[in-house]
Protein backbone atom coordinates (compact mmCIF):
# COMPACT_ATOMS: atom_id res chain seq x y z
CA UNK A 1 0.00 0.00 0.00
CA UNK A 2 1.44 3.50 -0.99
CA UNK A 3 1.89 5.82 2.21
CA UNK A 4 0.70 9.28 0.24
CA UNK A 5 -2.83 9.38 -1.76
CA UNK A 6 -3.01 10.75 -4.28
CA UNK A 7 -6.99 12.59 -5.30
CA UNK A 8 -7.20 13.90 -9.29
CA UNK A 9 -9.83 17.10 -9.83
CA UNK A 10 -10.76 17.03 -13.75
CA UNK A 11 -13.10 19.25 -14.99
CA UNK A 12 -16.16 19.00 -17.61
CA UNK A 13 -18.87 21.17 -19.59
CA UNK A 14 -17.11 24.01 -18.94
CA UNK A 15 -14.37 26.21 -17.75
CA UNK A 16 -14.74 28.62 -15.12
CA UNK A 17 -16.11 26.52 -12.90
CA UNK A 18 -13.93 26.51 -9.41
CA UNK A 19 -12.02 23.43 -9.92
CA UNK A 20 -9.68 25.33 -7.68
CA UNK A 21 -11.41 26.54 -4.93
CA UNK A 22 -12.76 22.59 -4.66
CA UNK A 23 -9.84 21.41 -4.71
CA UNK A 24 -8.50 24.17 -1.90
CA UNK A 25 -11.93 23.62 -0.14
CA UNK A 26 -11.18 20.05 0.33
CA UNK A 27 -7.68 20.06 1.14
CA UNK A 28 -8.41 22.59 4.15
CA UNK A 29 -11.06 20.22 5.35
CA UNK A 30 -8.61 17.36 4.94
CA UNK A 31 -5.95 19.15 6.90
CA UNK A 32 -8.50 20.19 9.29
CA UNK A 33 -9.01 16.91 10.28
CA UNK A 34 -4.95 16.96 10.68
CA UNK A 35 -3.80 15.12 7.51
CA UNK A 36 -0.46 17.06 5.40
CA UNK A 37 -2.19 17.68 2.67
CA UNK A 38 -0.93 19.93 -0.54
CA UNK A 39 -2.25 20.94 -3.93
CA UNK A 40 -0.63 21.08 -7.35
CA UNK A 41 -2.01 22.18 -10.91
CA UNK A 42 -1.36 20.59 -13.96
CA UNK A 43 -1.84 23.63 -16.49
CA UNK A 44 -1.72 22.49 -20.27
CA UNK A 45 -0.82 25.33 -22.13
CA UNK A 46 2.44 25.63 -23.68
CA UNK A 47 4.07 28.19 -21.84
CA UNK A 48 6.70 27.52 -19.59
CA UNK A 49 5.44 29.86 -16.54
CA UNK A 50 2.25 32.31 -16.49
CA UNK A 51 5.42 34.79 -15.78
CA UNK A 52 5.47 36.62 -19.89
CA UNK A 53 1.59 35.70 -20.02
CA UNK A 54 -0.91 38.77 -20.45
CA UNK A 55 -2.62 39.32 -17.37
CA UNK A 56 -5.76 40.19 -19.61
CA UNK A 57 -5.54 36.17 -21.01
CA UNK A 58 -4.35 34.74 -17.62
CA UNK A 59 -5.38 36.72 -14.51
CA UNK A 60 -2.57 37.56 -12.29
CA UNK A 61 0.61 35.74 -11.98
CA UNK A 62 1.16 34.48 -8.97
CA UNK A 63 4.81 34.54 -6.84
CA UNK A 64 6.26 31.59 -4.59
CA UNK A 65 8.51 31.83 -1.87
CA UNK A 66 11.33 30.12 -3.69
CA UNK A 67 10.45 32.36 -7.16
CA UNK A 68 8.29 30.13 -8.92
CA UNK A 69 6.27 32.02 -11.30
CA UNK A 70 2.93 30.14 -11.32
CA UNK A 71 -0.82 30.23 -12.10
CA UNK A 72 -3.30 32.30 -9.61
CA UNK A 73 -4.99 29.01 -8.09
CA UNK A 74 -1.87 28.79 -5.92
CA UNK A 75 -2.70 31.71 -4.29
CA UNK A 76 -5.83 30.01 -3.26
CA UNK A 77 -3.84 26.99 -1.82
CA UNK A 78 -2.16 29.53 0.42
CA UNK A 79 -4.58 31.06 1.35
CA UNK A 80 -7.02 28.37 2.66
CA UNK A 81 -3.96 25.92 4.06
CA UNK A 82 -1.57 28.79 5.24
CA UNK A 83 1.11 26.62 3.51
CA UNK A 84 3.48 27.76 0.99
CA UNK A 85 3.90 26.20 -2.35
CA UNK A 86 6.32 26.18 -4.74
CA UNK A 87 8.39 25.29 -7.90
CA UNK A 88 6.89 21.87 -7.67
CA UNK A 89 3.05 22.91 -7.36
CA UNK A 90 2.29 24.26 -11.16
CA UNK A 91 3.59 22.43 -14.19
CA UNK A 92 2.70 23.78 -17.76
CA UNK A 93 2.60 21.41 -20.92
CA UNK A 94 5.53 23.59 -22.01
CA UNK A 95 7.70 22.70 -19.04
CA UNK A 96 7.02 18.86 -19.35
CA UNK A 97 8.04 19.26 -23.10
CA UNK A 98 10.95 21.38 -22.04
CA UNK A 99 12.24 18.40 -19.90
CA UNK A 100 11.75 15.62 -21.77
CA UNK A 101 13.15 17.26 -25.00
CA UNK A 102 16.17 18.24 -22.71
CA UNK A 103 16.28 14.47 -21.72
CA UNK A 104 16.67 13.52 -25.29
CA UNK A 105 19.24 15.97 -26.05
CA UNK A 106 21.50 14.30 -23.49
CA UNK A 107 20.93 10.81 -24.69
CA UNK A 108 18.74 9.29 -21.61
CA UNK A 109 16.22 7.68 -23.84
CA UNK A 110 19.22 5.77 -25.59
CA UNK A 111 18.29 6.36 -29.28
CA UNK A 112 14.60 5.70 -28.76
CA UNK A 113 11.68 7.24 -30.69
CA UNK A 114 10.19 9.82 -28.22
CA UNK A 115 6.57 9.82 -28.20
CA UNK A 116 3.86 11.21 -26.16
CA UNK A 117 3.21 7.89 -24.44
CA UNK A 118 5.16 6.71 -22.97
CA UNK A 119 7.56 9.16 -22.58
CA UNK A 120 5.57 12.68 -22.02
CA UNK A 121 2.98 10.68 -19.59
CA UNK A 122 6.17 9.29 -17.54
CA UNK A 123 7.19 12.84 -17.15
CA UNK A 124 3.39 14.07 -16.05
CA UNK A 125 3.98 11.40 -13.54
CA UNK A 126 7.01 11.65 -12.04
CA UNK A 127 5.64 15.18 -11.33
CA UNK A 128 2.50 14.65 -10.27
CA UNK A 129 4.51 11.64 -7.50
CA UNK A 130 7.18 14.24 -6.73
CA UNK A 131 5.56 14.90 -3.14
CA UNK A 132 4.65 11.39 -2.23
CA UNK A 133 8.08 10.41 -2.83
CA UNK A 134 9.29 12.85 -0.24
CA UNK A 135 7.56 11.49 2.25
CA UNK A 136 5.52 15.05 3.39
CA UNK A 137 2.58 14.41 2.72
CA UNK A 138 -0.10 11.99 3.74
CA UNK A 139 -2.57 13.69 0.85
CA UNK A 140 -1.76 15.33 -2.58
CA UNK A 141 -4.44 16.67 -4.63
CA UNK A 142 -3.45 17.27 -8.27
CA UNK A 143 -5.73 19.62 -9.98
CA UNK A 144 -6.11 19.12 -13.77
CA UNK A 145 -6.33 22.64 -15.85
CA UNK A 146 -9.01 22.50 -18.41
CA UNK A 147 -11.66 20.63 -18.99
CA UNK A 148 -12.26 16.70 -20.14
CA UNK A 149 -12.15 16.32 -23.94
CA UNK A 150 -9.60 19.05 -24.90
CA UNK A 151 -7.12 18.05 -27.19
CA UNK A 152 -4.17 19.47 -25.01
CA UNK A 153 -5.25 17.81 -21.70
CA UNK A 154 -4.96 14.90 -23.24
CA UNK A 155 -1.57 13.59 -21.95
CA UNK A 156 -2.32 14.29 -18.63
CA UNK A 157 -6.16 12.23 -18.64
CA UNK A 158 -3.74 9.53 -19.82
CA UNK A 159 -1.39 10.13 -16.94
CA UNK A 160 -4.37 10.01 -14.21
CA UNK A 161 -5.13 7.24 -15.85
CA UNK A 162 -2.28 4.95 -15.47
CA UNK A 163 -1.58 6.25 -12.16
CA UNK A 164 -4.75 5.06 -10.58
CA UNK A 165 -4.17 1.98 -12.63
CA UNK A 166 -0.62 1.97 -11.06
CA UNK A 167 -1.87 2.87 -7.45
CA UNK A 168 -4.90 0.96 -6.92
CA UNK A 169 -8.20 2.66 -6.44
CA UNK A 170 -7.88 2.65 -2.56
CA UNK A 171 -4.51 5.19 -2.99
CA UNK A 172 -5.96 7.36 -5.56
CA UNK A 173 -9.73 8.41 -6.78
CA UNK A 174 -10.85 11.23 -8.95
CA UNK A 175 -13.24 13.79 -8.61
CA UNK A 176 -14.93 15.01 -11.66
CA UNK A 177 -16.21 18.78 -11.49
CA UNK A 178 -19.29 19.63 -13.75
CA UNK A 179 -22.23 22.11 -14.49
CA UNK A 180 -25.51 21.56 -13.71
CA UNK A 181 -27.39 24.49 -15.72
CA UNK A 182 -30.34 25.82 -14.96
CA UNK A 183 -33.03 26.19 -18.49
CA UNK A 184 -35.15 29.35 -16.90
CA UNK A 185 -37.53 28.39 -20.04
CA UNK A 186 -37.76 24.87 -19.00
CA UNK A 187 -37.93 25.56 -15.46
CA UNK A 188 -35.51 22.78 -14.40
CA UNK A 189 -32.24 21.60 -13.56
CA UNK A 190 -30.55 19.64 -16.62
CA UNK A 191 -28.10 16.54 -16.19
CA UNK A 192 -27.44 15.67 -19.74
CA UNK A 193 -24.21 18.00 -20.06
CA UNK A 194 -22.76 16.30 -17.01
CA UNK A 195 -23.53 12.98 -17.97
CA UNK A 196 -21.85 13.93 -21.42
CA UNK A 197 -18.83 15.08 -19.44
CA UNK A 198 -18.22 11.65 -17.83
CA UNK A 199 -19.14 9.98 -21.02
CA UNK A 200 -16.04 11.65 -22.61
CA UNK A 201 -13.88 10.98 -19.63
CA UNK A 202 -14.85 7.41 -19.57
CA UNK A 203 -13.60 6.90 -22.85
CA UNK A 204 -10.07 8.11 -21.95
CA UNK A 205 -10.69 5.36 -19.59
CA UNK A 206 -10.77 6.77 -16.31
CA UNK A 207 -14.59 6.51 -14.35
CA UNK A 208 -15.07 9.20 -11.39
CA UNK A 209 -15.43 8.09 -8.04
CA UNK A 210 -17.16 11.16 -6.52
CA UNK A 211 -18.90 14.35 -9.40
CA UNK A 212 -19.02 17.83 -8.03
CA UNK A 213 -22.05 19.31 -9.69
CA UNK A 214 -21.71 23.09 -9.82
CA UNK A 215 -25.46 24.68 -9.67
CA UNK A 216 -27.61 27.72 -9.26
CA UNK A 217 -30.30 25.78 -7.76
CA UNK A 218 -30.85 22.90 -4.54
CA UNK A 219 -30.13 19.96 -6.78
CA UNK A 220 -32.74 17.29 -4.79
CA UNK A 221 -32.75 13.99 -4.44
CA UNK A 222 -34.08 12.90 -7.64
CA UNK A 223 -31.81 14.83 -9.76
CA UNK A 224 -28.87 13.10 -7.27
CA UNK A 225 -30.33 9.71 -8.20
CA UNK A 226 -30.36 10.41 -11.73
CA UNK A 227 -26.79 11.57 -11.35
CA UNK A 228 -25.63 8.61 -9.80
CA UNK A 229 -27.30 6.26 -11.83
CA UNK A 230 -26.44 7.87 -15.38
CA UNK A 231 -22.88 8.70 -14.26
CA UNK A 232 -21.64 5.67 -13.21
CA UNK A 233 -21.37 7.09 -9.44
CA UNK A 234 -22.76 6.33 -5.58
CA UNK A 235 -25.33 8.38 -4.77
CA UNK A 236 -23.72 9.56 -1.89
CA UNK A 237 -20.93 10.62 -4.55
CA UNK A 238 -23.27 13.56 -5.89
CA UNK A 239 -21.61 16.33 -4.25
CA UNK A 240 -23.78 19.85 -4.76
CA UNK A 241 -21.70 23.00 -5.30
CA UNK A 242 -24.11 25.88 -4.98
CA UNK A 243 -23.30 29.31 -6.00
CA UNK A 244 -21.72 30.84 -2.63
CA UNK A 245 -21.73 34.25 -1.54
CA UNK A 246 -17.74 34.25 -1.06
CA UNK A 247 -14.99 31.49 -1.70
CA UNK A 248 -14.36 31.25 1.99
CA UNK A 249 -18.01 29.56 2.39
CA UNK A 250 -16.83 26.91 0.15
CA UNK A 251 -15.57 24.64 2.56
CA UNK A 252 -18.37 24.54 4.62
CA UNK A 253 -20.58 23.88 1.96
CA UNK A 254 -18.34 21.01 1.18
CA UNK A 255 -17.72 19.72 5.18
CA UNK A 256 -21.63 19.79 5.06
CA UNK A 257 -22.37 17.73 1.62
CA UNK A 258 -20.06 14.99 3.09
CA UNK A 259 -17.13 15.64 0.66
CA UNK A 260 -14.30 15.09 3.21
CA UNK A 261 -16.24 12.29 4.39
CA UNK A 262 -17.12 10.30 0.83
CA UNK A 263 -13.18 10.81 -0.25
CA UNK A 264 -11.88 9.71 3.13
CA UNK A 265 -13.72 6.66 3.06
CA UNK A 266 -13.11 5.90 -0.65
CA UNK A 267 -9.25 5.75 0.13
CA UNK A 268 -9.31 4.29 3.34
CA UNK A 269 -8.87 6.48 5.49
CA UNK A 270 -9.99 7.45 9.48
CA UNK A 271 -12.61 9.91 9.54
CA UNK A 272 -13.33 10.66 13.23
CA UNK A 273 -14.72 13.49 14.62
CA UNK A 274 -15.60 16.69 12.88
CA UNK A 275 -12.60 18.72 11.12
CA UNK A 276 -11.07 21.79 13.36
CA UNK A 277 -12.43 25.25 11.72
CA UNK A 278 -12.91 27.20 14.23
CA UNK A 279 -10.15 29.97 13.19
CA UNK A 280 -11.72 29.83 9.63
CA UNK A 281 -15.21 30.63 11.44
CA UNK A 282 -14.11 33.03 13.41
CA UNK A 283 -12.68 34.56 10.23
CA UNK A 284 -15.65 33.98 8.26
CA UNK A 285 -17.74 35.47 11.49
CA UNK A 286 -15.65 38.71 11.29
CA UNK A 287 -15.99 38.92 7.81
CA UNK A 288 -19.72 38.71 7.12
CA UNK A 289 -20.05 41.14 10.21
CA UNK A 290 -18.12 44.02 9.65
CA UNK A 291 -18.37 47.15 12.37
CA UNK A 292 -17.31 49.78 9.86
CA UNK A 293 -17.13 49.98 6.19
CA UNK A 294 -14.49 51.98 3.64
CA UNK A 295 -13.80 52.36 0.29
CA UNK A 296 -11.02 51.84 -1.08
CA UNK A 297 -9.54 52.53 -5.00
CA UNK A 298 -7.89 49.97 -6.42
CA UNK A 299 -5.71 52.18 -9.43
CA UNK A 300 -4.27 49.60 -12.20
CA UNK A 301 -4.58 49.15 -15.88
CA UNK A 302 -5.48 45.91 -16.07
CA UNK A 303 -8.77 46.83 -13.85
CA UNK A 304 -11.29 45.32 -16.54
CA UNK A 305 -10.00 41.56 -15.27
CA UNK A 306 -10.62 41.11 -11.56
CA UNK A 307 -8.61 38.23 -11.67
CA UNK A 308 -5.53 40.61 -12.48
CA UNK A 309 -5.44 42.19 -9.22
CA UNK A 310 -6.72 38.53 -7.34
CA UNK A 311 -4.31 38.50 -4.87
CA UNK A 312 -4.47 42.33 -3.50
CA UNK A 313 -8.76 41.86 -3.41
CA UNK A 314 -8.27 38.90 -1.23
CA UNK A 315 -5.74 40.60 1.08
CA UNK A 316 -8.28 43.29 2.02
CA UNK A 317 -10.38 40.54 2.58
CA UNK A 318 -8.26 38.93 4.88
CA UNK A 319 -7.29 42.89 6.92
CA UNK A 320 -10.92 43.81 6.23
CA UNK A 321 -11.70 40.97 9.12
CA UNK A 322 -8.97 41.54 11.00
CA UNK A 323 -10.03 45.16 11.59
CA UNK A 324 -13.96 44.30 11.18
CA UNK A 325 -14.20 46.59 8.37
CA UNK A 326 -15.76 45.82 5.47
CA UNK A 327 -13.29 46.98 2.54
CA UNK A 328 -15.43 48.13 -0.84
CA UNK A 329 -12.83 48.47 -3.62
CA UNK A 330 -13.62 50.47 -6.39
CA UNK A 331 -11.35 49.14 -9.49
CA UNK A 332 -9.93 52.47 -11.06
CA UNK A 333 -8.27 52.60 -14.67
CA UNK A 334 -5.36 54.64 -14.56
CA UNK A 335 -5.74 55.79 -17.72
CA UNK A 336 -8.96 57.39 -17.17
CA UNK A 337 -6.97 59.36 -14.52
CA UNK A 338 -6.05 63.47 -15.86
CA UNK A 339 -5.27 65.88 -14.18
CA UNK A 340 -9.00 67.13 -15.23
CA UNK A 341 -11.14 64.39 -13.99
CA UNK A 342 -8.66 63.16 -10.62
CA UNK A 343 -11.13 65.11 -8.45
CA UNK A 344 -14.18 62.83 -9.57
CA UNK A 345 -12.01 59.90 -9.84
CA UNK A 346 -11.03 59.82 -6.58
CA UNK A 347 -12.79 62.08 -4.17
CA UNK A 348 -15.07 60.23 -1.60
CA UNK A 349 -12.23 57.09 -1.05
CA UNK A 350 -10.29 56.36 2.17
CA UNK A 351 -7.48 55.07 0.64
CA UNK A 352 -5.86 54.41 -2.84
CA UNK A 353 -3.45 51.37 -3.74
CA UNK A 354 -1.36 51.62 -6.66
CA UNK A 355 -0.99 48.63 -7.86
CA UNK A 356 1.90 46.66 -9.78
CA UNK A 357 2.30 46.05 -13.38
CA UNK A 358 4.00 46.46 -16.32
CA UNK A 359 4.68 49.17 -19.21
CA UNK A 360 4.05 53.01 -20.10
CA UNK A 361 0.56 52.53 -20.33
CA UNK A 362 -1.59 54.04 -17.68
CA UNK A 363 1.47 55.36 -16.04
CA UNK A 364 0.97 59.63 -15.54
CA UNK A 365 -2.74 58.28 -14.65
CA UNK A 366 -0.95 56.55 -11.48
CA UNK A 367 1.15 59.42 -10.83
CA UNK A 368 -1.85 61.98 -10.75
CA UNK A 369 -3.34 59.61 -8.22
CA UNK A 370 0.03 59.48 -6.25
CA UNK A 371 0.06 63.57 -6.26
CA UNK A 372 -3.68 63.15 -5.54
CA UNK A 373 -3.14 61.22 -2.29
CA UNK A 374 0.20 63.16 -1.07
CA UNK A 375 -1.25 66.45 -1.06
CA UNK A 376 -4.79 65.17 0.11
CA UNK A 377 -3.40 63.15 2.98
CA UNK A 378 -4.99 60.37 1.87
CA UNK A 379 -3.90 56.80 3.18
CA UNK A 380 -1.68 55.62 0.70
CA UNK A 381 0.00 52.39 -0.54
CA UNK A 382 2.24 51.89 -3.44
CA UNK A 383 2.89 47.95 -4.22
CA UNK A 384 6.17 47.50 -6.41
CA UNK A 385 5.24 49.52 -9.79
CA UNK A 386 3.09 52.19 -7.61
CA UNK A 387 6.34 52.45 -4.86
CA UNK A 388 8.07 53.34 -8.15
CA UNK A 389 5.58 55.82 -9.16
CA UNK A 390 5.45 57.57 -5.92
CA UNK A 391 8.91 57.85 -6.28
CA UNK A 392 9.08 59.42 -9.26
CA UNK A 393 5.56 61.95 -8.49
CA UNK A 394 8.01 62.93 -5.50
CA UNK A 395 10.89 63.62 -7.72
CA UNK A 396 8.86 65.57 -10.28
CA UNK A 397 6.39 67.40 -7.78
CA UNK A 398 8.43 67.85 -4.48
CA UNK A 399 12.52 68.55 -6.08
CA UNK A 400 10.94 69.83 -9.44
CA UNK A 401 12.86 67.38 -11.19
CA UNK A 402 12.02 67.82 -14.72
CA UNK A 403 11.20 64.70 -16.38
CA UNK A 404 12.27 62.22 -13.76
CA UNK A 405 10.95 59.06 -14.75
CA UNK A 406 12.05 55.08 -14.86
CA UNK A 407 13.93 54.07 -17.55
CA UNK A 408 11.27 51.48 -18.17
CA UNK A 409 8.57 54.31 -19.50
CA UNK A 410 11.44 57.05 -20.88
CA UNK A 411 15.22 55.27 -21.42
CA UNK A 412 15.95 59.36 -22.32
CA UNK A 413 14.68 60.70 -18.52
CA UNK A 414 16.87 63.12 -17.79
CA UNK A 415 16.65 62.11 -14.08
CA UNK A 416 16.02 58.09 -13.57
CA UNK A 417 14.86 57.99 -10.53
CA UNK A 418 14.05 54.58 -11.02
CA UNK A 419 16.62 52.62 -13.15
CA UNK A 420 17.03 49.06 -14.57
CA UNK A 421 18.81 46.58 -11.62
CA UNK A 422 22.05 46.05 -12.69
CA UNK A 423 22.17 42.01 -12.98
CA UNK A 424 18.79 42.66 -15.48
CA UNK A 425 21.10 44.88 -18.02
CA UNK A 426 22.54 41.85 -20.07
CA UNK A 427 19.19 39.58 -19.93
CA UNK A 428 17.60 38.82 -23.81
CA UNK A 429 15.04 35.65 -22.45
CA UNK A 430 12.27 37.24 -20.55
CA UNK A 431 10.68 34.07 -19.06
CA UNK A 432 11.80 33.72 -15.50
CA UNK A 433 14.00 36.13 -15.56
CA UNK A 434 13.46 39.34 -13.02
CA UNK A 435 14.16 39.25 -9.33
CA UNK A 436 11.46 36.38 -7.94
CA UNK A 437 10.80 35.09 -4.96
CA UNK A 438 11.78 35.67 -0.99
CA UNK A 439 13.92 38.41 -0.20
CA UNK A 440 15.31 39.82 2.82
CA UNK A 441 14.75 43.48 3.63
CA UNK A 442 15.73 45.54 6.96
CA UNK A 443 13.53 48.28 8.77
CA UNK A 444 14.77 51.44 10.54
CA UNK A 445 13.85 51.18 13.95
CA UNK A 446 11.41 54.53 14.45
CA UNK A 447 9.84 54.05 11.01
CA UNK A 448 5.83 53.41 10.21
CA UNK A 449 6.93 50.19 8.57
CA UNK A 450 8.58 48.93 12.12
CA UNK A 451 5.60 49.98 13.64
CA UNK A 452 3.35 47.53 11.31
CA UNK A 453 5.97 44.41 11.49
CA UNK A 454 7.11 44.78 14.68
CA UNK A 455 10.76 43.64 13.61
CA UNK A 456 13.52 45.22 12.10
CA UNK A 457 14.33 41.98 9.56
CA UNK A 458 11.39 40.88 7.36
CA UNK A 459 11.11 38.43 4.03
CA UNK A 460 8.98 39.51 1.39
CA UNK A 461 8.57 38.01 -1.84
CA UNK A 462 9.82 39.93 -5.59
CA UNK A 463 8.71 40.06 -9.09
CA UNK A 464 10.18 43.24 -10.84
CA UNK A 465 13.30 44.20 -13.06
CA UNK A 466 13.70 48.11 -12.55
CA UNK A 467 14.78 49.77 -8.56
CA UNK A 468 15.02 52.92 -6.80
CA UNK A 469 18.23 54.32 -7.75
CA UNK A 470 20.10 54.64 -4.92
CA UNK A 471 21.82 57.92 -7.06
CA UNK A 472 18.55 60.30 -5.37
CA UNK A 473 18.09 58.50 -2.18
CA UNK A 474 19.90 61.98 0.04
CA UNK A 475 17.97 64.21 -2.10
CA UNK A 476 14.31 62.37 -1.49
CA UNK A 477 15.18 61.44 2.71
CA UNK A 478 16.21 65.96 2.78
CA UNK A 479 12.64 66.32 1.11
CA UNK A 480 10.84 64.40 3.21
CA UNK A 481 10.41 61.00 1.46
CA UNK A 482 12.38 58.06 3.89
CA UNK A 483 13.81 55.08 2.62
CA UNK A 484 13.24 52.97 5.42
CA UNK A 485 13.40 49.12 4.30
CA UNK A 486 16.71 48.39 2.64
CA UNK A 487 18.12 44.82 1.51
CA UNK A 488 20.93 43.72 3.41
CA UNK A 489 23.05 42.09 0.45
CA UNK A 490 22.17 44.60 -2.43
CA UNK A 491 21.30 48.01 -0.98
CA UNK A 492 18.14 47.94 -2.77
CA UNK A 493 15.46 50.04 -1.49
CA UNK A 494 12.40 48.12 -0.04
CA UNK A 495 10.27 50.25 1.56
CA UNK A 496 9.83 54.15 1.35
CA UNK A 497 7.20 56.46 3.31
CA UNK A 498 6.34 60.78 3.62
CA UNK A 499 7.24 62.27 7.45
CA UNK A 500 4.37 64.97 6.81
CA UNK A 501 1.70 62.14 5.64
CA UNK A 502 -0.58 59.90 8.11
CA UNK A 503 0.03 56.98 6.05
CA UNK A 504 1.98 56.52 2.96
CA UNK A 505 4.26 53.74 1.97
CA UNK A 506 5.49 52.13 -1.32
CA UNK A 507 6.74 49.00 -1.18
CA UNK A 508 8.99 46.92 -3.89
CA UNK A 509 7.63 44.00 -3.01
CA UNK A 510 4.27 42.18 -3.24
CA UNK A 511 2.67 41.62 0.37
CA UNK A 512 -0.28 40.51 -1.14
CA UNK A 513 1.54 37.31 -1.96
CA UNK A 514 1.48 36.31 1.49
CA UNK A 515 -1.94 37.20 3.34
CA UNK A 516 -3.75 34.40 4.07
CA UNK A 517 -6.95 33.74 6.30
CA UNK A 518 -4.94 32.60 8.90
CA UNK A 519 -2.24 35.26 9.21
CA UNK A 520 -3.62 38.45 7.31
CA UNK A 521 -0.75 40.32 5.80
CA UNK A 522 0.24 43.06 8.62
CA UNK A 523 0.72 46.19 6.05
CA UNK A 524 -2.33 45.81 4.65
CA UNK A 525 -4.19 45.36 8.24
CA UNK A 526 -2.54 48.62 8.73
CA UNK A 527 -3.64 49.75 5.31
CA UNK A 528 -7.19 49.12 6.21
CA UNK A 529 -7.08 50.46 9.57
CA UNK A 530 -5.48 54.37 8.49
CA UNK A 531 -8.86 54.12 5.92
CA UNK A 532 -11.03 53.60 8.91
CA UNK A 533 -9.12 56.27 10.80
CA UNK A 534 -9.61 58.69 7.72
CA UNK A 535 -13.45 58.11 7.13
CA UNK A 536 -14.02 58.12 10.94
CA UNK A 537 -12.65 61.73 10.69
CA UNK A 538 -14.42 62.61 7.94
CA UNK A 539 -17.73 61.94 9.51
CA UNK A 540 -16.65 63.68 12.49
Amino acid sequence: MADTKYIFVTGGVSSSLGKGIIAASLAKLLQARGYKTTIQKLDPYINVDPGTLNPYEHGECFVTEDGAETDLDLGHYERFLNVNTSQKNNVTTGRIYQSVIEKERRGEFLGKTVQVVPHITNEIKERIQIFGKSGEFDIVITEIGGTVGDIESLPYIEAVRQLKWELGDENALVIHLTLVPFLAAAGELKTKPSQHSIKTLMESGIKADILVCRTEHDLGDEIRRKLALFCNVKQEAVIQSIDASTIYDVPNMMLEEGLDTVTLKKLGLPQDGEPDLQLWNGFLKRHKNPKHEVTIGLIGKYVELQDSYKSILEAFIHAGAANEVRVNVESIHSESITEETIQNKIKGLDGVLVAPGFGERGIEGKIEAVQYARENKLPFLGICLGMQMAVIEFARNVLQLDRANSTEMDADTPHPVISLMQEQKDITHMGGTMRLGAWECDIKEGSKAHAIYGTTRISERHRHRYEFNNEYAAQLEQAGMRTTGINPETGLVEIVELEDHPWFIGVQYHPEYKSTVATPHPLFIAFVKAAREYSLAKEK
